[in-house]
């Protein structure tokens, strides 16, 4: 997939993510195999520039192309401005928040709550384009609710405003995140518009991309909330992509050291205390649905320091890594059991014991 002068390694892109999408998730997620990873939003108020928050969410040193940033606001003067100066500090794509469905957001007539003013869209898109060298690029929602279903006139103003590409939430705002994402939608704004359409909801499988892919005839996939914990869901869907069959699922060891990595990331990213609460949730992602995980994190959520996280969680996945294994070594020794045990079954009239043998990849 092409943005501006930009082709991407694939058509698969981590979506922007509040409080998530910081410079290690990215790292992970690109090397896990997504084409791109877009920044968490950073805010066009230039009074909070000097914040930690804003700060770290403009840090990208080190960081692999492609560097996405999105920024968030309703003035086109004050966004013209925060694109320049997120362009000066790495930034190779501006990404315009039009879909963000928080309270807080909307509240000032930012994120989603734009799509109710057309003419504002306009403006804003045009003020950005303008203001900077970079591919510019817009995430939007299907409207603000049902009665206000006005993506595919938005899409075509970003179009003639000269955005580079458009990432599509399958929901109104009004919807936030329940419901089915919808399609159908998100295909009328691809034959509407010739610049690349992204979809993005409900994408949490390998065979949902490949679902969503052919409904809507888009150009790549945004993946949100399925990559929470799971980052390895890029990986899984090129593969099925090209192949039509699934990867196996990481075993607990590959979590564990993943985890760990992410771990070292966040701690050398935003320093010993910041980080302890900020992974904590990444730690909850990670665990969920492991034996004991509840017990786990009711314990590691109050743990104070760095060194003393990163034990709890490497002591944890350790004892699941060798629970699995002796698991998977007990349910081998029954199989094989099992496949010599069969109970004799006439051959030819002989009565000798039929052989089996082991399928390929296994035993049957």
């Amino acid at each position: 997939m092409q943005i501006g002068p930009y082709h991407l390694g694939n058509n698969l892109i981590a979506a922007p993510m509040a409080g998530v999408t910081d410079r290690p998730f990215r790292q992970l997620c690109k090397a896990m195999g997504a084409g791109m990873a877009v920044s968490e939003m950073v805010t066009s108020n230039t009074r909070l520039y000097g914040s930690a928050k804003t700060r770290h969410r403009a840090d990208h040193e080190g960081e692999a192309p492609l560097v996405s940033v999105q920024i968030a606001g309703a003035d086109p003067a004050r966004l013209a401005e925060a694109a320049r100066y997120n362009v000066d500090m790495g930034a190779q794509i501006i990404d315009i928040n039009m879909g963000c469905p928080a309270r807080k957001v909307c509240n000032v007539m930012a994120g989603s709550a734009l799509l109710r003013d057309e003419s504002l869209v306009a403006r804003v898109l045009e003020a950005v384009v303008a203001a900077v060298p970079v591919p510019v690029t817009l995430k939007i929602r299907t409207g603000w609710d049902k009665s206000c279903r006005n993506a595919v006139t938005v899409a075509r103003i970003a179009e003639a405003a000269g955005i580079r590409a458009l990432a599509v939430h399958g929901r109104t705002r009004a919807c936030m995140f329940h419901g089915e994402a919808e399609h159908e939608t998100i295909a009328a704004i691809k034959s509407a518009v010739r610049i690349p359409v992204i979809a993005n909801g409900d994408i949490n499988t390998p065979e949902k991309a490949r679902a969503v892919l052919d409904a809507t005839g888009v150009d790549g996939l945004m993946i949100g909330r399925a990559a929470l914990g799971r980052p390895w869901i890029f990986r899984e869907i090129v593969h099925f992509l090209v192949t039509g069959r699934r990867l196996p699922p990481p075993d607990v060891a590959e979590i564990r050291r993943v985890l760990l990595s992410h771990l070292d990331d966040m701690y050398a990213f935003y320093g010993e205390r910041a980080a302890v609460g900020i992974a904590r949730k990444h730690i909850g992602w990670y665990t969920r649905g492991l034996p004991d995980s509840g017990p786990f994190l009711h314990r590691v959520f109050h743990i104070p320091t760095a060194a003393e996280q990163r034990t709890a969680v490497d002591q944890f996945l350790a004892g699941r890594e060798n629970s699995s294994a002796s698991h998977s070594r007990s349910r081998e020794r029954l199989s094989v059991k099992g496949v010599f045990q069969q109970p004799a079954r006439a051959e030819g009239g002989t009565g000798r014991a039929e052989s089996r043998v082991p399928a390929r990849g296994g035993w049957p």
